[in-house]
């Protein structure tokens, strides 16, 4: 490999979430902001929804008589 043409590697980059859970990973930054981490993602949470957005869901099962 060539020298002095790879990124730095931080093995303790700490990672923030905008719920306020911080964690530690290995990375090229030394620290990441994120949205969503697994403490806030509605499908780790258990209150993941299916969202009916103009009666989609209703035509569905009309359609398929379920």
């Amino acid at each position: 490999m060539k020298p002095k043409i790879h990124p730095s590697y931080y093995g303790n980059a700490q990672v923030k979430c905008a719920c306020g859970n911080t964690f530690t990973t290995g990375s090229t930054k030394e620290s990441i902001q994120v949205e969503i981490c697994n403490q806030c993602h509605p499908f780790y949470t258990g209150e993941q929804r299916i969202v009916d957005t103009e009666g989609r869901v209703e035509r569905l099962k009309r359609r398929y008589k379920l």
